[in-house]
């Protein structure tokens, strides 16, 4: 049953087909025999699991279940999970435990999922390879050479793998959608404030969100009925009536217009990329949709706006990391200044050190009005033509990077590179939007995904527009060849 999606494994606990503790025992298997090569998984919570699936069977068969109940999931390493080491795949954090549960976690707790594990990352989410990570990186299932994308690569590459039903991620600047998208599964990036941010670790407060990676669009849509709604607890949780994304997944998309941004095809973009891209949208139009060329002038501004802002931010969330109250503390520190230094120093990575630095640069005094005020100003523009764009369509389309997954050690000592890969997904964040991965073909032997970008809370229109592809396609349903 690992093979089978979420939906068909939830409609065969419920008809009595197997059990919870059999499917979540077939999965830590399968963990066992393949993550070493992978390296998908930082923690395995066998014992837990296999409790935690105990009392989902004994929810079943009390008539005490729901969609999720039972299903094995593993969670992004930058959840809290009370009593489970929350590592954000760093040093600085590896000896840390999680006193509490995080509210997206805690939802799951709640609905009976079941957690295999916490998932390997680039540390604090900073990277787009899986190469950033205190553990090690991950590779990528289809093809070990290969990256599998980042920050949520392993989350990614677990789901691909079948080591997991499905999993959390998070996507600070794409980083569900472009691992989803290099991975060949299904990823989405909600509205900014659609889901609570309460117990996840903070790298860029104003662009973080936790979504679902899953095999399908259907798969999706049943995982983010549990993550979404109000959070009192989040300051940046916003009050929207939450709709059961499950029930709009068939809709017709005829007269749906596809919006197709004259700048996403660039001389960057490669051709196999924009080959399967083209190829998904003619599917689009065999299903009712038409197409319309559209302008988001301001694209080509959304890196340099985001590695301002995003830095910005995190070098005030990192600075609560001091050898103090918890985190690596330095042995033998002389005073505390040497105390800082040396903690720091020791418990982040050069990735993490890299954009600390350019962050406090930006808001350091002569600085902040030049940098990160211009940059905000920029995020406007980037807002402002996605909204002017939508005036014209229902949703964008287009390619999450611009090759498909590179090998590792490829770019990893170019960060200008590396940050290149991230020009179609980082105006998402920018401007607060939704937006959907699904797999469409391959490029190079390697997975391709398709980039639809919705207007604030349309995420059911999203999966309705994923799902009806997935219904004339089978790319989903593709393994890599270690299945």
């Amino acid at each position: 049953m690992y093979d089978k999606t979420i939906a068909e494994q939830s409609r065969a606990l419920t008809r009595g087909e197997l059990s919870s503790v059999e499917l979540t025992q077939s999965y830590l298997d399968r963990i066992r025999q393949f993550d070493g090569d992978i390296n998908s998984y930082i923690t395995v919570t066998e014992e837990l699991a296999l409790d935690q699936a105990r009392a989902a069977d004994e929810r079943r068969a009390s008539g005490d279940a729901g969609a999720m109940t039972g299903i094995p999931l593993a969670h992004k390493d930058l959840f809290c999970t009370e009593g489970v080491k929350t590592s954000c795949g760093s040093r600085m954090l590896d000896n840390f435990i999680a006193p509490y549960e995080s509210t997206v976690t805690a939802r799951f707790k709640d609905a009976g999922a079941v957690m295999l594990g916490k998932t390997n990352m680039d540390e604090f989410a900073m990277g787009s390879s899986n190469e950033n990570s205190y553990y090690g990186p991950v590779k990528n299932p289809w093809d070990k050479a290969a990256i599998p994308g980042g920050s949520s690569g392993g989350s990614a590459a677990a789901v691909a793998a079948r080591l997991a039903a499905g999993a959390t991620g998070t996507d600070t600047g794409g980083s569900i959608r472009q691992p989803a998208s290099h991975c060949g599964i299904t990823g989405l990036k909600p509205t900014y404030g659609r889901v609570s941010r309460w117990g996840m670790v903070a790298y860029a407060s104003s662009l973080d969100q936790a979504g679902p990676m899953t095999r399908s669009a259907e798969d999706a849509a049943i995982m983010l009925n549990t993550m979404a709604g109000f959070d009192p607890r989040d300051s940046t949780s916003l009050e929207h009536s939450v709709p059961d994304y499950t029930t709009t997944l068939n809709d017709s998309l005829e007269g749906l217009t596809i919006g197709l941004p004259k700048e996403y095809i660039a001389a960057g973009l490669d051709a196999d990329v924009e080959k399967q891209i083209d190829r998904s949208i003619t599917e689009y139009v065999k299903l009712g949709a038409k197409v319309k060329e559209v302008s988001l002038p301001n694209a080509g501004l959304c890196i340099p706006a985001y590695y301002v802002i995003a830095p910005a931010e995190a070098s005030s969330n990192l600075s609560r990391f001091d050898g103090v109250r918890f985190g690596h503390r330095c042995e033998d520190p002389q005073d505390l200044m040497d105390l800082y230094l040396r903690s720091r120093s020791e418990g982040f990575g050069e990735e993490v050190k890299r954009r600390i630095i350019v962050g406090t640069y930006a808001l350091s005094s002569g600085y902040y009005d030049a940098y990160y005020r211009k940059a905000q100003q920029i995020r406007r523009l980037i807002r402002d033509d996605f909204l002017d764009a939508f005036k014209e369509c229902d949703v964008i389309m287009g390619p999450n990077a611009p090759t498909a997954a590179f090998d590792l050690g490829a770019i990893n000592n170019d960060p200008v590179a590396m940050y290149l890969s991230d020009i179609y997904t980082l105006s998402v964040n920018l401007a607060g939007l939704p937006g959907l991965s699904v797999p469409v073909g391959m490029a190079n032997n390697r997975p391709v995904g398709l980039q639809i970008i919705g207007q604030h809370f349309a995420e059911a229109r999203l999966l309705n527009i994923g799902h009806r592809l997935q219904q004339v396609t089978d790319w989903h349903l593709q393994s890599p060849a270690l299945i």
